[in-house]
């Protein structure tokens, strides 16, 4: 059935907004989105709705499926992995009820969740998985107060990380990701904020490792997605060849520029920042500690990476089961705060969320013919009220491969 959605405003992901729009979904397409004074004429088959604001349905560029009930990574070990699937199952049916159509699991059940929303058996966005991260012995990736005995069964039966140490390991780490068939690959760069030990300005893997990765992620077709918070870190990464870099909170103008020349991606995920910070009764001390030391930094480093003209898309950083999943598309908000106008937040959560796949990235994100049918309505235009970001309930329609989800 054609489904013909006539909208007050369209917001097509990349461009300027068109009042009195329309886009029609044959199926899974889009086969057309532009003014309705052009729109092909209907028929009295089609399935015709009437909203104030259409526009693509959003992507979520960094996000964790792990069934976590506590900002705690080393209570992954505490958790039967069937309990955390259970939790991510609804977790996933938040996130595309909050109008994200589309993420990037970068590190969780993703690859094991994505069969089962293809085949319509759970609701949930289209997922795009890496699989486990990859982390250095002692890395970001690791539970440091565990036996490393533990850590490797722990780690393989959630599906979070991958502990590898020199190339060799690190190349049988990318083929094992591949032959789960991850869209993607992750890699910890630098220390982290959730891990115990390990510090957040360190690079994680040597130059030689971070090279063999990328050169082995893309003899099939894969970018490398690097989690970075120190300089050292970033800067490796990109030398490397990562095509993002995710968090970049010491990110400075050297770095911004060598991300320029580079064509590299940043995915700032200020959503996790905001979030945590509030929870410090929940999450270990050295994990509030180090996002302490971390946000401010990151701030201007969100600043500095918009002025200088870096691709960024929007992506939260979710891990907390029932607590965030839902409440994503509040990223766009940060990132106006950052100084981004309203249109390019916008497209950081739609148009630019495709290209952090490189040449995995589908056609979606925006409301153009060919493109895929995942769309959302809002009841209320977001340039004029920007209430509506981080807010379900204000989205009152999904359309998901051209199939009404809400």
């Amino acid at each position: 059935m054609t489904v013909r959605i006539v909208a007050d405003i369209l917001i097509p992901g990349r461009g300027e907004p068109i009042e009195g729009g329309t886009v029609i979904l044959d199926r899974n397409r889009i086969s057309y989105a532009g003014p309705t004074a052009d729109a092909p004429a209907g028929s009295e088959t089609d399935d015709a709705v009437e909203v104030p604001v259409v526009l693509p349905g959003l992507w979520d560029c960094h996000t964790h499926f792990v069934g976590l009930s506590q900002p705690d990574i080393a209570k992954i070990a505490a958790t039967d992995p069937v309990t955390a699937a259970a939790r991510a199952v609804s977790d996933a049916a938040s996130v595309l009820d909050g109008g994200i159509t589309s993420v990037r699991d970068v590190g969780g059940m993703g690859l094991r969740l994505a069969p089962a929303v293809e085949e319509g058996r759970i609701s949930g966005p289209t997922i795009y998985g890496a699989g486990r991260i990859l982390s250095t012995t002692g890395g970001h990736g690791d539970i440091h107060a565990l036996p490393l005995d533990t850590v490797h069964s722990i780690s393989c039966s959630h599906g979070f990380s991958i502990l590898c140490d020199g190339v060799p390991e690190v190349l049988k780490a990318v083929r094992t990701n591949l032959r789960a068939n991850a869209r993607l690959i992750k890699v910890c760069a630098s220390g982290g904020v959730m891990s115990e030990v390990d510090h957040p300005m360190h690079q994680q893997f040597s130059d030689e490792e971070l090279t063999a990765i990328v050169a082995e992620a893309a003899r099939a077709d894969r970018i490398v997605a690097a989690h970075c918070h120190g300089k050292a870190g970033i800067m490796a990464a990109l030398r490397a060849g990562c095509h993002s870099i995710e968090h970049g909170s010491f990110l400075d103008e050297e770095a911004a520029d060598f991300m320029v020349e580079t064509g590299a991606m940043l995915v700032p995920t200020r959503f996790v920042v905001e979030e945590l910070l509030g929870q410090e009764d929940a999450l270990p001390r050295y994990a509030y500690e180090k996002g302490q030391m971390v946000a401010s930094a990151h701030e201007q480093a969100m600043k500095i990476a918009i002025a200088k003209g870096v691709k960024i898309a929007a992506g939260c950083d979710i891990f907390v089961s029932g607590q965030m999943y839902g409440t994503g598309s509040r990223e766009i908000v940060h990132l106006i705060n950052a100084g981004m106008t309203d249109l390019e937040a916008i497209e950081a959560a739609t148009a630019n969320g495709p290209d952090t796949l490189g040449p995995q990235a589908p056609l979606s994100g925006q409301l153009r013919e060919g493109y895929d049918a995942d769309v959302i309505a809002l009841d209320t235009n977001p340039l004029d009220d920007r209430s509506v970001w981080g807010d379900p309930t204000r989205v009152t329609h999904i359309w998901q491969a051209g199939q009404r989800a809400k």
